[in-house]
């Protein structure tokens, strides 16, 4: 029989020990383009961090013990490895060199590349007539500084170790892929001061046997465009977001026409921010290369859409995934694709879908909390997605909210009383927050806490305007979005939380944000304590430490310059710690090079010279996001305890 007690004080079974001991994570698909086998990238928190490659039906470890499969490109990494015709080819964190090992039991793994620990590589494609060669990102680190990382592509002698480069000139380039014929290359590249959401092109070039270059061109209309992707040999699709919203585009290599595959534009974007080369929102699944399936977002959920690339003609497939993830062509023959899918109630799978018509199918292959699920479905709290309307002018503000749920409990013991929340802002800032099943979340929701998650203007997702509502107001529009999302949320009509029990957290950018909400905010005194994890505190000191990738990042966000940096200044909460009066809880790791921890230190002296309520943890051998089993369930039980102490919550 279910019992009552005060909300924030409630047992529960979702610990986070078993959260992070039992649990993996899926970090991408790979798909042997030759044999259709599926293989993914695991991590291991247990093995600090370590990313494992796996045979994803059987679930066999295809590389060494030892072996990281992780690549520092960007500094966020992605595309790490691939198979093709049962060889992987995979980098190694731990060195930085390219390697490749037979699939089957009992291989040697060979390096490919020379031992240089300066050199990193990302997003291989193997040539379809000579197997030996690939194609790849090659970051160059041997000066290493923002600005003298080189970034190029080139072709690696597999069998000789030999380097060639290919393309330079582009500040940054990604998904170089081989025509079917390998005829023909095609790849993304950008510049500073741009993201590639911001503005990026496709590029497309002849390549002769001896793998030089010529007629290079440039594809592509303005904006942003990104995730190219050969059909067949006579055309590529990629997605751009020329019309206000990232839909499909194609090339015809014969007649060399650049088009939108649809009609006329819908109003949903396809395409996440470009943060790590493994994301990939589309899927060839017809050996003609006439049919594709895209994602795209809808109301903060993922949508599937099986396409006609010529006609543009459409059709959404019935999918219970809320979370669409690394997709992948599996079998062009059998209509197959691969995704990592997330439910509202069911956590994160590898699922191998069939659209070969209109009716489609979805099998799940592996869990990535294998065996299964560490906890009793019936603690699952279901999200309800909001789009709020922000006064003066009613803008839509999107947010996504769990209310507290544990099948233990019939609510509250005290009378009438509202449940206390964390708002979580997340990361980026240009980032989203979906509303896929994660225990960490559920976590708070079961010990009698309200969740809500914050997609403030900036978020992607929500189509191009949305996304540059924070396009010089960083600090600004994030900040006044989640202090609003918390005021509605907490007042008539709603009222669906305390007003005054009102916590916030976030990771990275979402720490700046939670920063500025405590001290350079219109209220200040919204929110009753709060915890920033690895988060900017200094905008001046994170332009000059921060890495290639973001170097000029912060710039078109804040309205800044090299020669006008006092948007940094009056948005950075280093300068405005002395109005920090809530209880603070600091978490960084030692070796971040995001985010350094001297950022952390300088808020953290600061509240602690002044007497105020502060504590820090700095976690060794963490970057930016933390990896090791050790450190995330330290992390969540010293955030828990935090609050509760902040609140005045017996747990007891």
């Amino acid at each position: 029989m279910s019992e009552r007690a005060p909300y924030g004080t409630w047992k529960s079974p979702i610990t986070a020990e078993r959260i992070t001991g039992s649990t993996t994570s899926t970090e991408e698909i790979i798909v042997d383009d030759i044999t259709s086998e599926i293989y993914h990238l695991e991590g291991r928190p247990a093995e600090k961090g370590r990313c494992v490659l796996i045979h994803s039906e059987t679930g066999r470890e295809i590389v060494g013990k030892e072996v990281n499969v992780r690549t520092g490109v960007h500094e966020y990494g992605g595309a790490a490895a691939i198979v093709h015709d049962g060889i992987a080819y995979y980098s190694d964190f731990s060195d930085n060199r390219l390697y490749k090992v037979a699939v089957k039991e009992g291989s040697q793994a060979k390096p490919v590349t020379p031992d240089n620990k300066a050199f990193r590589y990302a997003c291989f494609d193997v040539h379809p007539t000579n197997p030996r060669i690939l194609v790849s990102i090659l970051e160059d680190h041997t000066n290493d500084t923002p600005s003298t990382v080189v970034n190029t592509l080139v072709t690696i002698d597999t069998e000789k170790q030999i380097i060639t480069p290919l393309v330079s000139g582009a500040d940054f380039y990604a998904f170089p892929r081989f025509s079917p014929d390998g005829t023909k290359l095609l790849w993304q590249e950008w510049d500073h001061p741009n993201m590639p959401w911001d503005i990026s092109k496709i590029t497309v070039a002849d390549i002769s046997d001896t793998l030089a270059l010529s007629n290079v061109t440039t594809i592509s209309k303005d904006g942003s465009n990104g995730y190219p992707v050969w059909a067949n040999k006579n055309t590529l699709c990629w997605l751009c977001d020329v019309s206000g919203f990232i839909n499909p585009w194609k090339y015809d290599v014969s007649t060399k026409k650049t088009s939108p595959i649809f009609p006329s534009p819908l109003k949903e974007d396809f395409a996440p921010a470009m943060w790590k080369l493994s994301f990939f929102p589309l899927a060839i699944i017809d050996e003609e290369g006439k049919f594709a399936v895209f994602k795209a977002f809808r109301d903060g959920r993922a949508v599937l859409y099986r396409v006609d690339i010529e006609t543009g003609d459409r059709k959404e497939l019935e999918s219970p995934y809320v979370v669409a993830e690394s997709m992948r062509t599996v079998s062009k023959s059998k209509g197959q694709f691969a995704f990592l899918g997330t439910k509202v109630d069911e956590s994160e799978r590898i699922i191998l879908g069939s659209a070969k018509t209109d009716a489609s199918s979805f099998t799940s292959i592996v869990a990535s909390d294998a065996p299964s699920s560490p906890f009793d479905p019936n603690l699952v709290t279901i999200p309800r997605g909001i789009s709020l309307k922000v006064p003066p002018n009613d803008d839509p503000l999107h947010v996504i909210f769990y209310p507290p749920h544990n099948p233990a409990y019939a609510g509250s013991s005290i009378d009438g009383e509202k449940p206390p929340c964390v708002v979580n802002v997340h990361g980026g800032p240009t980032g989203m927050a979906y509303p896929g099943l994660n225990w960490a979340l559920q976590y708070w929701t079961s010990r009698g806490f309200a969740w809500l998650d914050v997609n403030y203007g900036g978020s992607y997702g929500y189509g191009k305007d949305y996304m540059n509502r924070l396009r010089h107001g960083w600090g600004i529009v994030d900040v006044e979005d989640c202090i609003t999302a918390s005021q509605l949320l907490s007042s008539p009509p709603h009222s669906l939380i305390d007003p005054k029990r009102i916590v916030i957290r976030g990771r990275s950018s979402g720490g700046l944000t939670v920063l500025g909400a405590l001290c350079n905010s219109s209220n200040t005194s919204v929110y009753a304590a709060a915890a920033s994890h690895f988060g900017v505190t200094d905008l001046v000191g994170l332009m000059a430490m921060t890495h290639k990738f973001e170097k000029e990042y912060g710039f078109e966000l804040c309205g800044a310059s090299p020669q006008n940096p006092e948007p940094f200044k009056k948005r950075s909460p280093i300068n405005y710690v002395d109005n920090i009066k809530q209880p603070l809880l600091i978490l960084q790791g030692d070796i971040d090079r995001v985010v350094p921890k001297e950022q952390a230190e300088a808020v953290y002296e600061s509240i602690k010279k002044r007497g105020g309520v502060v504590e820090y943890k700095l976690y060794a051998g963490e970057g930016h996001g933390f990896r090791m089993k050790e450190t995330q369930c330290d992390a969540l039980e010293r955030e828990l305890a935090f609050y509760q102490r902040a609140l005045g919550l017996d747990s007891k």
